[in-house]
């Protein structure tokens, strides 16, 4: 199928909504892999995102949003599509009163944690670690730490490129399940933002379990290599990184892309992995847990290509 993307980059132009024609994909997510789109698009405003999305859709043209590109493996060579970017969306709203947080699909959760520790709100420790953006973490109900964005969301705000609205989403209309939305189910829907009900705390005390669950995570996770976090959804009853550590894994390697040796959950890029490398160490741990443990692994990192 051909798609037009030079008339729907210039009708943007024309629109004054920032773009770049096959955009280098490589330093716009963790995993530090990835080659060009044909339009990576980046709104100032909801309006904005909006306004391409729905313009994307009349053109028939592939979209997929993105935040902070924290979960995802991106193909390395060309992908024929439009990246919409949501990292300007970082509206924020706090009513310390009602401990009602309300913010755009930009926010990143680190940032959005401790502003509400700020505002003496306690309920987002877990997040205080996470390299992801609301609309992300919306959209894969992302969670560590025992917490998870079901636990505090009250509604988020969607754009319906089928329909064209914007609707607003209840909370039980999300289906959460473990790392699961309707978003996932429902690719015609665009996270835009989110309201989260939080409690009120001592600031001193949210402080410190984020200090707790920081260190945690320095301890026992990869945070300063290339990844896209936990690379396999934990398996019932299990995790996944103690699976493939027990089946001697940890540092293994396929070409540049290696499994952690501080964490056998987290497939790290060594500064040269490429697409192909983790597809294929990730068909040989798959091979290989379940060759030894009879469990299948299921990847938690989104494929985009």
């Amino acid at each position: 199928m051909s798609f037009d993307f030079d008339a729907f980059f210039e009708k943007l132009d024309a629109r004054q909504i920032k773009a770049v024609r096959n955009f280098a994909l490589d330093k716009s997510n963790t995993f530090h892999i990835g080659g060009a789109c044909a339009v990576a698009v980046f709104p100032k405003t909801e309006l904005e995102l909006c306004d391409a999305a729905r313009l994307a859709e009349e053109y028939g043209l592939p979209i997929k949003v993105i935040g902070k590109g924290s979960n995802c493996l991106f193909y390395d060579g060309f992908i024929e599509k439009v990246i919409i970017f949501t990292r300007d969306l970082c509206e924020v709203t706090i009513d310390g009163a009602e401990a009602l947080v309300k913010c755009g699909a930009g926010v990143s959760l680190v940032a959005l944690s401790r502003m509400a520790a700020d505002a003496g709100l306690g309920g987002l420790e877990f997040a205080c670690g996470i390299p992801g953006s609301v609309g992300g973490a919306v959209y894969m109900n992302a969670g560590a730490h025992g917490g998870a964005i079901s636990d505090i969301l009250v509604c988020s705000r969607a754009l319906d490129t089928e329909s064209g609205e914007i609707v607003t989403l209840s909370a039980q209309e999300h289906g959460f399940d473990y790392r699961k939305s309707v978003y996932m189910q429902r690719e015609n829907l665009i996270c835009l933002g989110a309201s989260f009900k939080l409690f009120g705390s001592p600031k001193s005390e949210i402080e410190e379990k984020m200090r707790e669950n920081t260190q945690k995570r320095r301890d026992t996770q990869p945070i300063d290599a290339f990844s896209a976090g936990s690379y396999f959804k934990r398996p019932e009853g299990d995790a996944a990184g103690r699976l493939i550590d027990v089946c001697g894994l940890k540092g293994y390697s396929v070409g540049g892309a290696c499994i952690s040796q501080k964490h056998a959950g987290f497939v790290v890029n060594q500064g040269n992995a490429t697409f192909d490398d983790v597809i294929r160490l990730e068909d040989h741990i798959l091979k290989t847990v379940y060759e030894q443990t009879g469990v299948t692994l299921q990847r938690e990192v989104e494929i985009i290509r």
